[in-house]
Order: C-alpha cells, then structure tokens, then sequence
C-alpha cells in the first residue's frame, strides 16, 4: 500500500520502520527530499555508494512506501525516484516493543537522524562565507537546559512542531526565499557540578 503523494509527514509502523532503519535509506530518503527527484546512479555518485547499492535500498524504500516512481522525468530505461512525504514520526508504542528487532530498528533510526543532523550543521558550517550577509542573524545554534516533568517537554515538543508548521514554505522563485533547516532535540540530561 503506497502513501498518498505530498503527505507532509508519514507515522511509522513496526514494519515501515524496519524498512527505514539502515544508513543508506535513510540518506537516500533525505537526498531526495533534499535534492528532489533523481536516478539511482545520479544519487549513487552523491552519496559516494555504487548505483547497484542505491538501486536495491531505492526498492526497498518503495516496497515500504517511502519513494515512488516519478514516470514524469526520464527517457527510455531511466528510472527516477521521488519521495513520498516530507518527514517521518515515530509510533511512541514502538520504543517499547516487546519485539527487540523492533527497538533495535528505533535505535538505528535515531542515530542516523542525529547523524543527518550534524552533516547538516557542518556542511553550513564549512559553507558559511558562501551565504549573504542577509543571513547574518537569521541562523541560530543556540541551546538550552530547563527542567521539566515528561509531561512538559511533550508539551514543549508539541507546541515547537505547531509554530514550525505555522511557516508554510514560500513558492518558487520568491525572492531571497531559501530552504531553511530547522533541527530540534528534546532529551533529559544528567546534569554534573
């Protein structure tokens, strides 16, 4: 059963979630909703990996719904892949599972998030001097410690993800508009004086 096109954010299953879980889908997916649509071998030089390599987790990834075909580009034996949603959510249920395949899926899957994570933030980092002095002040890595019960930080969480979707993206071709990333980590920490 395959997600219906454009669905801002996808909720993860015990089954989409072994399907995700594995370094090279999960950079796959994020290329290409990065990059937007591309070939096997197009993403295999990207990424650095063989196109035998992208071409297979590229299947795997459709099998569980997270990339389609994108018969509109192409020509011939030229396959295009598109993804599907805009992001992804995990079921609470599953970091509990009594299935440990299924939390060791759910561990697999933070990590690579936290790994895109500090890609990203190097990759701007290393590419500062590149962007205008308009955004001088526009970017933050800023960081905080509150104390909180569970509760609250849900509440938190909540309320951060209800502010960012209130941004809605701007369209093509509007001026100075560009993507902007916006990464956000709520966690308990053991603090030490």
């Amino acid at each position: 059963m395959s997600e219906p096109e454009n669905t801002p954010v996808r909720q993860l299953d015990a089954r989409s979630l072994r399907g995700l879980a594995h370094p090279l889908r999960m950079q796959l997916l994020v290329a290409l909703r990065q990059g937007g649509p591309a070939t096997a071998s197009q993403l295999a030089e990207r990424l650095g990996e063989s196109s035998g390599a992208t071409s297979y987790h590229l299947r795997q990834l459709a099998a569980h719904g997270f990339v389609a075909d994108d018969p509109e580009r192409g020509k011939g034996r030229e396959r295009w892949w598109k993804a599907v949603d805009e992001g992804i959510r995990i079921d609470e249920t599953l970091f509990k599972d009594p299935d440990p395949t299924v939390r060791g899926a759910v561990a697999v899957l933070r990590y690579e998030i936290a790994n895109v994570h500090t890609r990203e933030i190097a990759t701007w980092l290393g590419n500062i001097g590149e962007w205008g002095e308009e955004w001088d002040g526009a970017t933050d890595l800023s960081d905080f410690s509150l104390r909180l019960t569970p509760e609250l930080a849900r509440e938190l969480v909540g309320k951060m993800h209800d502010l960012i979707q209130s941004y809605r993206p701007l369209p093509e071709g509007t001026p100075d508009a560009e993507t902007v990333r916006v990464h956000t980590h709520v966690f308990p920490s053991q603090t030490t004086l």
